[in-house]
């Protein structure tokens, strides 16, 4: 995502966001919505003037915005699976090679204000992406795409450029939401917080300095979709961190929450969570690691990447810095996902200062090997600082390494990284779609979301594209593991942990085992009260 990327999240492993029950007494109609706090940020400024609109923004906060209101073709179903129809009646491949997909469009269908979607409106709403091509935004997502056609008052056709079994995947994300032709510009992005569109509701952000502190949610009376509402009103709430959010749960303010949860947070409601407190775990598909300016003299040379992967305990920060909230990762593809296999544990093995000696030695590194490991203080929580002080002592403490920590705002941050000022930094990812090939791609791929200038052409022009020609995603694992042996061979990233998802809830809200899937989507729709 930019980088739905999210960069991946912030702490640890409670990747969604929590859930709010409106406001103290006297607030009139806000305390009957369902709120959802989160610690994200939503700020417009001279760099990102247009957060909310699909064709830039990449973020998995704004996912959960825009979610809520465009609709999209297909969606992925409660529970996970396949996609299904959403603003479609239908959609499937025509070919068997996968690469023409035909959707029919429900009949009636319209916007929040009445007026018809057609097929126009699909066209014009993949083309205006494609034709923005928001640097580090989500195009990629749609650059299989040749060209759209639409066919009657209903069809949609999409010629792709080679097979791809994973489009449907793509094309219920966000980037693919239908929007207005009337409100969205079809050569530059809608600027400020607005969002309009088809969805399951409509939306109304209140904005305090440049900077939204709340969005707003309505049923939208004429939604025709895949999604049962099951509430009148939601709101989305955000908090400055996570031990705000936090003192608004213990003061019984919100009635919900996860994404950005601190570790503290989670392993206290685990072990004390109170007569009418709930704490729900969630599949979690959220991964965190290091990511290297392969061009950058410090690391150009991969046995000082491969000498890192030797010697980083994943055990020891999974349990000394975010406990049950996170599980050691070997790989860039998480446990759970088809096609997982740890080829960094398989290669490496266990943390060895002797063996990452040999591979300098080897390599005629001279050490110790001075670095400065570069992470974001504010995008993925508060222990983000603390991981990055155990990574320091671990590589330190083996004499090969002399590492300094280096942590700055993501305003600064994200910026610096994208220009190269980084040669090594802390990342994360929040999927897009759960297949392997969302865990690969976005990082081995060309135009890949880090813009690193690592490259591997065996991976980028045989081994993707066929991962992509196999309906049968488990049928494509062979494929998938020899992708992720490449990775842990070269070391462009270095896979760190794989988070958990927590969603700590008043009793009586209902719906919070379905209102955050495992790719930390919030469906609010899925929220009610039950007041028996």
């Amino acid at each position: 995502m930019n980088r739905k990327t999210l960069v991946l999240p912030a702490l640890m492993g409670l990747l969604a966001p929590v859930l709010a029950a409106c406001g103290a007494p006297g607030e009139g109609d806000a305390r009957d919505a369902v709120a959802v706090g989160t610690t994200d940020r939503f700020v417009a400024s001279k760099d990102d003037p247009a957060p909310f609109d699909p064709a830039v923004g990449y973020d998995a906060g704004v996912w959960n915005v825009l979610r809520q209101t465009v609709q999209s073709l297909v969606h992925v179903p409660r529970g996970g699976g396949e996609p299904v129809p959403d603003a479609a009646e239908s959609c499937g491949f025509t070919d068997t090679q996968n690469e023409s997909y035909r959707c029919r469009l429900r009949p009636g269908l319209t916007f929040a204000d009445g007026a018809p979607v057609t097929p126009d409106d699909v066209k014009y709403s993949i083309d205006r992406v494609i034709r923005i091509h928001a640097p580090h935004g989500p195009v990629t997502l749609l650059s299989g795409i040749d060209t759209v056609e639409t066919q009657g008052d209903r069809g949609i056709v999409f010629h792709l450029r080679a097979p791809d079994a994973t489009f449907p995947y793509k094309l219920a994300t966000p980037v693919a939401g239908i929007v207005p032709r009337d409100k969205y510009p079809a050569k530059s992005a809608r600027t400020g917080f607005q969002v309009d569109g088809s969805g399951p509701y409509t939306m109304k952000p209140k904005v305090e300095h440049g900077r939204v502190v709340e969005v707003r949610f309505t049923r939208n009376p004429r939604y025709q979709g895949g999604a049962t509402v099951r509430n009148d009103k939601a709101e989305l709430r955000l908090f400055p961190d996570a031990a705000a959010m936090g003192r608004a749960f213990d003061d019984k303010k919100i009635d919900m929450m996860t994404r950005t949860m601190a570790p503290e947070q989670a392993r206290r409601l685990l072990d004390h969570p109170g007569d009418d407190v709930e704490l729900t775990e969630l599949p979690g598909y959220a991964i965190r690691y290091l990511g290297f300016d392969t061009d950058d003299p410090a690391v150009r040379n991969k046995a000082v990447r491969q000498a890192m992967a030797q010697v980083v305990d994943r055990g020891e920060i999974a349990s000394e810095v975010y406990g049950t909230t996170a599980d050691p990762l070997y790989s860039l593809i998480p446990s759970g996902i088809a096609g997982h296999t740890s080829s960094f544990y398989n290669r490496y093995g266990e943390p060895s200062t002797a063996k990452a000696a040999e591979i300098l030695r080897a390599a005629g590194v001279r050490t110790p090997v001075k670095l400065t490991l570069h992470y974001t203080t504010d995008h993925f929580g508060a222990a983000t600082a603390a991981e990055f002080q155990t990574l320091r002592k671990q590589f330190n403490a083996t004499g090969l390494f002399d590492v300094t920590v280096e942590g700055a705002p993501w305003s600064a941050f994200r910026p610096a990284q994208v220009r190269g000022d980084y040669a090594v930094y802390g990342f994360g990812w929040f999927p897009d779609f759960p297949d392997p090939d969302n865990f690969i791609a976005p990082f081995l791929d060309r135009n890949n979301f880090l813009d690193s200038p690592y490259t591997s052409k065996q991976a980028q022009e045989t081994l993707i594209p066929r991962s992509r020609r196999e309906p049968d995603r488990n049928a494509a694992a062979p494929t998938f593991k020899r992708l992720q042996d490449i990775v842990a061979e070269d070391v462009p990233v270095l896979p760190l942990w794989q988070g958990k998802q927590y969603a700590a809830s008043r009793r009586g809200l209902t719906g919070v085992e379905w209102a955050v899937d495992s790719s930390a989507e919030i469906r609010l729709w899925e929220l009610s009260r039950d007041d028996g």
